[in-house]
């Protein structure tokens, strides 16, 4: 069955055009948009008597939205985001408070509810009215904001909850992104630690070396960012971070593939082990 997920930034028009489309695949008596229609209809309903209202809906629910309006405040708030259009982003929630809690996309997604993913626009004046109006994703909120480099709303985020130490794992998100400015404000500003959720400090470094982003430059500098941080030289951090582990994958010829040795000491600030309060 087709299940499918709104982009980043969806655009209405394509999706009235979608249902149309959809419509005439109906009345076509289409295999596939049959199955949709008996799927996510609650009605029965003849295909050539189908409208495009059904059609909508049908849309809609393949989208996990629980009817076309609201695939419809979806786009609204998410475009009235991206223009930082604070007025407008205001209304819609006032209008339909659940909008503040649930994920912008509607389907689970990294960009999170409308604060969260505000924040990785750097929409300040956006986030400090959804705030104001009841949003509680701030942790959320701030980690897009470091992965994104939004470092001046990360910054203001980090306030806004009391200035805490970031949990456990929250470099993960500019190290794979490969965002040093990210990393720079997680480390060096807010106190992180260089680890992943379960206390590994090689997480990150290996999610630098294997990410999928491709950014030459940005892992560089979260490298050197790393070696400073750990107070070795450049070339001594380097090659404790290849021997940390037994890396995998193309990026490292059988030349350098080092075995992992039990002796190896973690870097300077990485988690220390976790004791057992049992």
């Amino acid at each position: 069955m087709v299940s499918r997920r709104l982009p980043v930034r969806p655009n209405l028009n394509q999706l009235k055009n979608q249902a149309k489309e959809l419509l005439r695949a109906i009345r076509n008596e289409d295999p596939g948009a049959l199955a949709e229609l008996t799927e996510y209809h609650s009605g029965v309903i003849a295909p050539a008597h189908a409208t495009l209202a059904d059609a909508q809906h049908v849309l809609a629910r393949s989208y996990e939205a629980s009817s076309w309006p609201r695939l419809v405040q979806a786009c609204r708030l998410i475009d009235a985001i991206w223009r930082d259009d604070a007025d407008a982003v205001r209304e819609l929630v006032l209008k339909h408070p659940h909008l503040l809690h649930e994920h912008a996309t509607i389907r689970d997604s990294h960009w999170g509810p409308p604060m969260t993913y505000a924040a990785n626009l750097g929409r300040d004046r956006i986030i400090t009215m959804l705030h104001d109006l009841g949003a509680t994703d701030l942790q959320s909120a701030a980690g897009r904001a470091a992965l994104q480099g939004q470092i001046a709303t990360a910054r203001m985020l980090h306030g806004m909850m009391g200035a805490p130490r970031p949990p456990r794992g929250a470099v993960m998100g500019p190290a794979e992104t490969l965002n040093a400015r990210g990393l720079a404000f997680l480390l060096l500003e807010v106190g992180a630690e260089m680890c992943d959720h379960q206390g590994d400090w090689r997480a990150p470094i290996a999610m630098i070396l294997q990410t999928y982003s491709r950014n030459p430059e940005g892992k560089h500098q979260c490298l050197e960012l790393i070696a400073q941080r750990t107070g070795y030289s450049r070339i001594e951090a380097r090659r404790r971070m290849r021997s940390a582990f037994v890396p995998q994958g193309p990026l490292w010829p059988p030349s350098e593939r080092t075995p992992t040795s039990a002796s190896r000491k973690p870097f300077p600030g990485a988690c220390a082990p976790q004791r057992d309060s049992g």
